[in-house]
């Protein structure tokens, strides 16, 4: 898993049954409430598990849903229903029994085939802290922003702790 973000709140699922190919929804963390990342306050980001299970997306669907025909190229709503997560990082479990999701993580959706929802973006955001900006290039940080004074920012405490 080293090299697989953590799923989190917010994050963009897709489904390959969809008419649209391009429609997206967005990721709602309702199984648990203690188990948090990406952010340095540890507070804003739920972290993803295999219980994110049923109606657990923002706007609960993703247009038409191409298993579902009426007829004359018609199709009904598609409103997501999951069943279960496969290729979770399997070595941890959280408080509430579930497996973490990983951005390879798929899910089933009952109107669907096994693995037809995908994750195309975990939901994570990146923070610059004093950590990256202490490892960070000098010489980049100038040829970027050459009004920015590293130093100055550091003598001044400015940077986040």
């Amino acid at each position: 898993m080293s090299d697989k973000y953590v799923v989190v709140h917010g994050a963009t699922c897709k489904c390959r049954f969809s008419k649209d190919s391009k429609a997206t929804d967005i990721l709602q963390v309702k199984s648990q409430k203690k188990h948090f990342a990406n952010d340095k306050g540890a507070n804003k980001k739920l972290i993803a598990t295999t219980k994110e299970l049923g109606q657990t997306l923002q706007k609960g669907t993703f247009g038409n849903c191409l298993n579902q025909p009426l007829g004359n190229n018609q199709y009904q709503v598609c409103i997501p229903d999951f069943s279960n997560w496969s290729k979770p990082h399997d070595k941890v479990t959280l408080s509430n029994q579930g497996k973490i999701l990983i951005e390879d993580s798929k899910a089933t959706c009952k109107k669907g085939l096994p693995d037809c929802i995908e994750i195309t973006k975990h939901g994570q955001i990146a923070e610059v802290g004093k950590q990256q900006m202490q490892k960070a290039d000098r010489d980049v940080i100038k040829q970027i922003n050459p009004l920015l004074s590293l130093e100055d920012l550091e003598d001044n405490q400015l940077l986040c702790s």
